[in-house]
């Protein structure tokens, strides 16, 4: 859809640039300081361009535009800031199209620019000419192709505000060949407003009244905390919220850190791995408040089935997600931030001591018959979850982590314990593997003071392995623990209990990976006893270097609790039946 911008008249003398440097002039007058990108023919101007802007802005080669992009991802996640990629026409250009389909679920800011072809040779087929403006639409929030360059300053400052701006994501600007070497007059503007887009709702207070109603007569309420609370950065209002009432919270996977885990009201993760007591107890609460989460399939198990006790609050900056999945009996669409600074007000105090309890009744049977032997195992073979813990203990919950796709994501997200505000980042909607690797790189950058911490599973760490590169030329305080359990081991273990242990394509005839690591100039090492775990920590977190370590660990593990494929969530099961 186009969308036309109202701009005020620069008052400032306009200056003659080619169109590649008014590319990197309107980037850092829109604030980046980083970008991640890889050069190629039909980008070759703004790389040019960009060679004499290096003392303002940092660019990161990763070694394979996918790389690029999932970097940025990360970037954005932990900054806060939109992150920013290039690539050239053609395949690299098409190398950008999972992690925008990845940034479109997850809700992550990007603005990607492409170099294409000369104008002159749009739709001849000429030499990596692809219509990348097509081939994004679906998964970007906006795209838009540049022939002018008289286009440039406007186009990129719009694309910063779509990007940044309601409900995050990312947009696609393709830059002919032709518009980046003529010249424009250089007169950047802001742009605050662009018509017939309307980022943040205008909430409607009857809404939020009616849901504070359902709130004070409920005698089961259940929050559902999802990334949207962290976009909004209503974190805190979500503890008022929650203590005011003494209603229990449940995060999804990309809510994990949105409310303390450490808070007595904290009763675990959603989802099909999540943890039991919510996940039982969801179609036991009467009313269930859902803020800035989109009811997953992954969260909800059977639809039909779900919460049926429950009245359903739903909380939303996106009104598109409003009854898409879930039947609302009161909307409230707006910014988390803002709805919750409304309703909290209008809460009444409540106890819910006794559907606490219950709660806490649940998490025991969870510990006794799951995490404890999960964090301790007695078997001899190391195990995911263990890991996990320890590192968790070792880093004291302060590091930035990355997991990649697949079971030790899942055992991520329970076992290690985070101690602040948005330092868990995945690939959540999309799940794609292959994510972690490079995210881990672009966190590094946003955040160099802390180390960061990979958890990646031997499938998912080939997929971009190249990466290695990026992380060991930049000396990227990133700690990469690949578990390897030699199977493509989430598919496995749905092989394991529904298709009869009938193992198709899922055993994995892997490298020796630290030799891999080794090449690439990190420090790498092995673990496979348990009695090495300590040492070998204390040698991986002993400096700010990069390094490498694999963990064997044993083949058939399973992550428990699991809600079975189109099942009711009251029917997760803590063990399987086989």
């Amino acid at each position: 859809m186009e969308v036309q911008t109202l701009l005020k008249t620069s008052k400032h003398t306009a200056v003659k640039l080619s169109g590649a440097e008014a590319v990197i002039k309107t980037l850092i007058n829109e604030g980046v300081e980083k970008i991640f990108g890889y050069p190629g023919g039909a980008i070759m101007p703004i790389y040019d361009a960009i060679y004499d802007y290096l003392d303002v802005v940092t660019h990161y080669l990763p070694r394979h535009e996918q790389g690029a992009i999932h970097a940025a991802e990360a970037y954005a996640k932990i900054s806060g800031k939109t992150g920013v990629v290039f690539a050239t026409s053609g395949p690299g250009a098409t190398n950008l199209i999972t992690g925008l389909a990845n940034a479109m679920v997850d809700s992550t800011p990007l603005v990607c620019i492409t170099g294409q072809v000369s104008s002159q040779l749009l739709g001849y087929d000429a030499f990596q000419e692809t219509d990348v403006v097509g081939v994004s639409m679906p998964v970007t929030k906006w795209n838009y192709q540049v022939t002018s360059a008289d286009e440039i300053m406007e186009v990129i400052s719009k694309a910063f505000y779509i990007a940044s701006t309601g409900r995050p994501g990312p947009v696609l600007i393709d830059i002919t060949k032709d518009a980046q070497m003529s010249k424009t007059d250089y007169l950047y503007q802001k742009v605050s407003r662009v018509a017939a887009y309307y980022p943040y709702p205008k909430i409607e207070d009857e809404q939020v009244k009616k849901a504070a109603i359902l709130i004070n007569q409920a005698q089961r309420p259940l929050i559902l905390a999802g990334q949207g609370v962290k976009l909004s950065r209503a974190e805190e209002l979500l503890v008022k919220l929650s203590e005011k009432a003494n209603i229990p919270v449940a995060a999804t996977l990309w809510g994990l850190t949105a409310f303390p885990s450490s808070h007595s009201n904290y009763v675990g993760m959603l989802g099909m791995h999540g943890n039991y007591a919510p996940n039982i107890l969801t179609n036991e609460a009467d009313l269930i408040i859902a803020i800035g989460m989109r009811f997953d399939d992954r969260v909800t198990g059977k639809t039909s089935e779900y919460a049926k006790s429950a009245k359903i609050i739903h909380i939303e900056i996106d009104k598109s997600e409003i009854d898409k999945i879930i039947r609302t009996d009161v909307a409230v669409v707006g910014d988390a931030r803002e709805v919750l600074s409304k309703l909290i007000p209008l809460v009444e105090n409540k106890q819910h001591e006794h559907w606490l309890e219950q709660f806490k009744e649940l998490r025991k049977t969870e510990c006794d018959q799951v995490i404890r032997e999960a964090i301790n195992p007695q078997t001899p073979g190391l195990k995911m979850a263990e890991i996990i813990h320890r590192i968790s203990e070792k880093t004291k919950g302060e590091a930035v982590v990355i997991a990649d796709v697949g079971q030790h994501q899942m055992m991520t997200a329970r076992y290690f314990k985070f101690k602040y505000h948005n330092h868990f980042i995945t690939s959540g909607g999309l799940g794609t593997m292959g994510f972690g690797l490079p995210a881990s790189f672009g966190a590094s950058v946003a955040s160099p003071d802390k180390p960061v911490v990979l958890f990646v599973g031997d499938g998912g760490f080939q997929m971009t392995i190249q990466e290695l590169a990026t992380i060991a030329n930049n000396r990227a305080n990133v700690k990469i623990v690949v578990l390897n359990n030699n199977f493509l081991g989430m598919v496995r273990q749905w092989q394991q209990l529904f298709n009869q242990k009938r193992y198709s394509f899922t055993t994995m005839q892997n490298p020796d990976f630290t030799k891999i690591a080794g090449a690439y100039g990190l420090k790498a090492n092995k673990l496979l006893k348990r009695e090495n775990i300590d040492e070998i920590l204390n040698e991986m977190f002993a400096n700010d270097e990069p390094y490498f370590l694999e963990v064997e660990i044993e083949k058939e593990e399973n992550v428990f609790p699991m809600v079975p494929p189109n099942e009711s969530v009251s029917n997760m099961l803590l063990k399987a039946d086989y």
